[in-house]
């Protein structure tokens, strides 16, 4: 038996059972893309399980044919335009990233079609990834003017490499489901149609494990002091960027459809 939790308008779902927390971001007329309040609502959830008995794991998933497309680019051009504050956007504003970096309970995602931005920097905090066969990474946070957050630079090149790190941050490269999974980002591609099955299976795998033993081993494997660090120094840069005319620049573009030119702003 399920027990549906919240419905943060609708843009944001919550459902419990099998000991399993499932979050289904559920916004797929505008390809997901996260909102001050969808970030608030998986935050609530990933912080809430940590003091509910009845969970032992949380799954992380999203309706229509896109995990994510990332931040809600309308919030970021905002900020640049002076008409809300950069630390209101990010800055100590973003409670999903702090409570991934201090998450107890573990994670499970399954990814579908295209993880852009947050939607693959959120993945490196997951205890277990699983990716449609035809997913899409990308995390194209230098092509915004912006600078990678969620921690990212920090474990991206712990995970893969400084060098495919630096190619997907600043040059934009994408990876797909293969490469995902070879490269360790993701424990398995799976067909889009089995996608739900497979990360239910495994969430409920983990929540049927020893409670205390997984806590236990996912906390060894973590220092969550060590990630807040970084997505503090992050944010200040993160920040900063968002009110600078490179990315006036690049929400231009982006809005009228172009190639940036940052060359004219030198």
């Amino acid at each position: 038996m399920s027990e549906t939790l919240v419905q943060t308008e609708q843009h944001v779902l919550a459902e419990k059972s099998a000991g399993v927390l499932t979050l289904t971001m559920n916004r797929p007329e505008k390809k997901n893309a996260l909102t001050r309040e969808m970030y608030q609502a998986l935050a609530d959830g990933i912080d809430g399980a940590e003091f509910d008995r009845d969970v032992r794991c949380v799954l992380i998933q999203a309706n229509g044919d896109m995990f994510t497309a990332g931040n809600d680019l309308g919030e970021f051009a905002a900020v640049n335009a002076g008409e809300a504050s950069a630390q209101d956007a990010r800055r100590g504003g973003n409670p999903l990233l702090s409570a991934l970096a201090r998450a107890k309970t573990p994670i499970v995602a399954a990814v579908n079609g295209r993880a852009v931005g947050v939607g693959v920097t959120m993945l490196l905090h997951c205890d277990l990834v699983y990716v449609s066969e035809d997913a899409l990474l990308t995390t194209p946070f230098v092509n915004l003017a912006l600078v990678p957050e969620a921690a990212s630079s920090l474990q991206l090149p712990e995970r893969i490499g400084h060098a495919r790190a630096f190619a997907m941050f600043v040059l934009g490269e994408a990876v797909d489901a293969a490469k995902a999974v070879a490269w360790g980002i993701a424990n398995e591609a799976v067909p889009a149609a089995e996608l739900r099955a497979k990360a239910r299976a495994a969430a409920e795998a983990v929540a049927a494990r020893p409670p205390s033993a997984v806590a236990i081993t996912k906390a060894l494997m973590r220092d969550p002091a060590r990630l807040a660090a970084r997505i503090d120094e992050e944010g200040r840069h993160f920040s900063a960027q968002l009110k600078s005319p490179e990315a006036k620049e690049a929400f231009a573009a982006f809005r009228e459809k172009r190639a940036p030119d940052f060359g004219k702003l030198g």
